[in-house]
């Protein structure tokens, strides 16, 4: 996925985001949002997957299993949020997602808040994308 591809749909999500925070506002409990996001998602087009379990490795041995609010096209992963305000812990949780499914982009969303203010969360472990490293070696070439 290009860079232009992950602003595009992170983008679109955050434009859902947005949609579902207007018209249900702050207050619910973070399930509600996440099937209000699957419903606007839906309408839109987009693939996504919800509650993804995700497998941890430690050694090369499975030691626990991450779930993942939405997986957005197979690459952007959405944690969701309902509370007073985000936290460093949070912005740590969503990276940990991102390690642990080797993806390039995380959003993190909290509808508690009253003024939306999605963080887009990158992930620099993350393998390049095989499209730019074709691209850069072709110019190097």
């Amino acid at each position: 996925m290009t860079t232009l591809e992950y602003e595009q749909i992170t983008g679109q999500v955050i434009g859902a985001a947005m949609r579902v925070h207007r018209a249900l506002g702050p207050g619910f409990i973070e399930s509600i949002y996440e099937e209000a996001m699957a419903v606007e998602l839906l309408e839109m087009g987009i693939p996504f997957e919800r509650q993804v379990a995700v497998p941890v490795r430690y050694r090369d041995r499975q030691v626990g299993r991450h779930r993942l609010d939405l997986l957005v096209a197979g690459e952007v992963v959405v944690e969701l949020k309902a509370v007073k305000a985000i936290q460093p812990v949070h912005q740590a949780i969503l990276m940990s997602y991102l390690r642990a499914t080797e993806k390039r982009i995380g959003l993190l969303i909290n509808f508690r808040a009253k003024s939306l203010r999605p963080q887009r969360i990158l992930n620099p472990s993350a393998p390049p994308d095989p499209a730019v490293a074709r691209r850069v070696r072709t110019k190097n070439s």
